[in-house]
């Protein structure tokens, strides 16, 4: 058992903490907000005042939170981990950031005397809870044997990327093929419909094809007929906030990224088309209308 904090109890947080408690760790949890800690208290997790409280009883320390701004927050601020993590513990950052800022974080830390890595999760809340997630850890090689059992209680699979920042520049790669897959898969599907092809013919086709793959088996029937979650894994916003990530990484490398681009232009339609507060598999939708499908 391990002493855990836990910082951003938004979606991702509703499901990771469950695991660590299940696996016997002790979580303290932590949001910026109130209001969400309700069902993890009911688990077992315990409530803290601030991420430096929280972090100066704990082995291992966790945040996902939703930018950049809000993890050098709660980092770095006046309350923030730096101020109460101990020099034999880690803060892991789980969030989807810009790599430069979790560079920063990690020197400043360093500086300090104390240890942090990023470690981004791949999986959406439903992979989560099934235990098929994985993460990567990027920072300081000799920390991550000290990590990974405590990641594998999160995920199936956890991978030493390499130094500080890459963790989280590959989760932005893998963020971007997610969405230009999921992307096309609409339109692969919109065009079989406007030849004439059943919608539920073709996705099962898609499915028991080469072109399968594990977010499209549990994303691809939302866009059967009343299948959308009221609840989106996704929305559109929140997948485009990762888009323009990837797109703004592409401006700093000099590196053209002619797809990703066309991937945020559609994301960009189906706000215009005022589909944007659902699921980002919406972009079917998106491809119907514009076919004349749908109106």
């Amino acid at each position: 058992m391990a002493h855990i904090g836990f910082l951003g109890l938004g979606d991702m947080g509703q499901v990771i903490v469950p695991r660590l408690i299940a696996a016997g760790h002790e979580v303290t949890g932590w949001n910026r907000s109130p209001g969400k800690d309700a069902e993890l208290k009911s688990l077992g997790m315990k409530t803290g005042d601030c991420p430096a409280s929280i972090a100066s009883t704990s082995d291992f320390i966790f945040s996902i939170v939703t930018n950049g701004a809000a993890v050098k927050e709660v980092a770095l601020g006046d309350d923030g981990v730096i101020h109460g993590i101990a020099d034999t513990a880690v803060y892991l950052d789980m969030s989807t950031i810009e790599p430069e800022v979790s560079r920063e974080v990690h020197s400043t830390f360093k500086s300090a005397g104390k240890t942090m890595v990023d470690a981004p999760i791949s999986g959406s809340p439903i992979t989560i809870a099934q235990g098929k997630a994985s993460l990567m850890i990027g920072g300081d090689q000799e920390v991550f044997p000290r990590i990974e059992k405590v990641l594998l209680d999160i995920g199936a699979k956890a991978t030493y990327i390499g130094s500080s920042g890459l963790a989280t520049q590959a989760k932005l790669s893998i963020n971007a093929l997610l969405m230009i897959e999921v992307i096309a898969f609409g339109e692969a599907v919109a065009l079989a419909e406007k030849g004439g092809v059943d919608r539920e013919v073709m996705v099962n086709a898609i499915l028991n094809s080469v072109a399968a793959s594990p977010v499209l088996g549990y994303r691809g029937p939302f866009i059967l007929e009343g299948k959308m979650p009221a609840k989106p894994l996704a929305d559109v916003a929140v997948q485009q906030k990762d888009m323009t990530l990837v797109l703004e990484q592409g401006r700093r490398l000099s590196m053209a990224l002619p797809i990703a681009s066309s991937a945020n232009d559609i994301m960009n339609i189906c706000r215009g088309m005022g589909l944007g507060h659902q699921d980002f598999v919406v972009a079917h939708e998106a491809y119907l209308r514009m076919g004349g499908i749908t109106s």
